[in-house]
């Protein structure tokens, strides 16, 4: 094969579609856009949710209750059945520690441990949150808890 033969694969460069230059070129006169109405005007957009003039399903929906999606705080969720099974006794575990271990996917908001599972080995743990369950099997076992 020379440079000179280089080209790219048959088929995988397609001519645009030039509408509006008249009827035998299958896209004239209302260039595929159909017969009057909102869409077949220039500039015409409508928004998400549309529904012609009735009321929108969105508004028509009773709402309840509150959202606190702006400010919503994602914290990693590590159990202590992990941290039994990947750290050796007496390791000082840290959320970088976890994410080196794949005991947690990203570092978000912060790390969240919590009780399930049952706890042998001590451990000197440094997490931003900690259930009472969890705080307390790790003390009870002669490990240490520290809030970030």
């Amino acid at each position: 094969m020379k440079l000179n033969e280089l080209a790219p694969a048959q088929g995988s460069k397609k001519n645009r579609k030039r509408v509006g230059r008249g009827e035998s070129s299958g896209v004239g006169k209302t260039s595929g856009k159909g017969s009057n109405g909102q869409k077949s005007r220039s500039g015409s957009y409508i928004h998400v949710g549309f529904e012609g003039g009735q009321m929108p399903l969105i508004r028509r929906v009773p709402k309840r209750g509150f959202s606190n999606y702006r400010f919503k705080k994602e914290f990693a969720i590590v159990n202590l059945k992990t941290l039994e099974e990947r750290f050796e006794d007496g390791a000082e575990i840290t959320p970088e520690i976890l994410l080196e271990a794949k005991a947690i996917k990203k570092l978000s908001d912060g790390v969240k441990v919590l009780s399930k599972g049952d706890l042998t080995k001590k451990f000197t743990v440094k997490a931003h949150k900690f259930s009472a369950a969890a705080k307390e099997k790790i003390e009870a076992v002669g490990g240490k808890v520290e809030v970030i």
